[in-house]
């Protein structure tokens, strides 16, 4: 793991970089790493050096990650009035349904395909993903895709302005309910006690329709870095992920990195050990 200074740019130089066509849609794509495959959707405004950092950890636990470039300018830590500009491009961008409850993003779809993409070349039981903030639900969505199988939603913040809504239509919700009770299958979530952006009410809405299904852990603000540039506790693995030992956050992320590869490797935990150097 390379020094971690989100003030300077990232080159994202360890990762390949690739222009991948999938539903006639052309999107950069940051690759790197072996084993089963994840894809790391960033929040706004992209995949900033915070994301960049949780991905290589992702990486380093013997996984290959997929990080699609959605927005935003890639390796950049941008100001207040560049994230904002990010932010309004995406609201009207017909990719994503911003403020749309009961409905999934178009974007999805094209997830969807990548996922499949990933599985095909990496193997393993199947595919894992995280959307974070404006992509947290996308997560959920990508389950219509049977490659998908551990489904992360880092404070998911969609639909924007209704607290209670869920970013996905409910017809594609039974779809996905279905199939995590036929595979046994669960989707894990998490956020900050006193997130605004991901409130109360959302988690609430999650599990009256997925039951048990739903996993959801929700951190003291406390836990929050109180040196993140937003103030609002909210990143739980970005911004405001203290990067100590025993620290809530990092207990998270390495709850979230666990999930992954026991759910994504063919073999037993002495295999998967070998496989992230262990």
């Amino acid at each position: 793991m390379r020094e971690f200074d989100p003030e300077i740019r990232d080159p994202l130089d360890d990762f390949e970089k690739r222009k991948v066509t999938l539903l006639g849609k052309t999107k950069t794509v940051y690759v790197a790493g072996s084993g089963p495959a994840v894809i790391v959707m960033s929040e706004i405004p992209g995949i900033t050096p915070y994301v960049a950092r949780f991905a290589r950890w992702v990486r380093d636990a013997g996984l290959t990650v997929y990080m699609p470039s959605l927005f935003g300018r890639d390796g950049e830590m941008p100001g207040a009035g560049q994230a904002m500009l990010t932010v309004a491009r995406a609201c009207i961008s017909r990719e994503f349904h911003a403020f749309a409850s009961n409905s999934s993003s178009p974007v999805t779809k094209w997830l969807r395909a990548l996922a499949a993409e990933a599985h095909r070349e990496c193997g393993g039981k199947g595919v894992g993903a995280i959307g974070m903030c404006f992509t947290g639900n996308f997560a959920l969505s990508m389950m219509l895709e049977k490659a998908v199988v551990a489904p992360v939603l880092s404070q998911p913040s969609m639909p924007m302005h209704n607290g209670s809504g869920l970013h996905i239509s409910p017809e594609d919700l039974a779809k996905v309910k279905k199939r995590m009770e036929t595979e046994d299958l669960t989707v894990r979530a998490y956020r900050f006690e006193g997130d605004t952006f991901c409130p109360a009410q959302r988690f609430a809405a999650y599990e009256k329709a997925l039951g048990d299904r739903f996993v959801g852990t929700v951190l003291p603000d406390s836990a929050a870095n109180p040196e993140a540039p937003l103030k609002t506790p909210h990143s739980v693995v970005t911004l405001h992920l203290i990067d100590e030992a025993d620290q809530p956050t990092v207990t998270a992320r390495d709850e979230i990195i666990e999930f992954f590869r026991s759910s994504l490797f063919m073999d037993g935990p002495e295999s998967r050990a070998n496989a992230a150097g262990g």
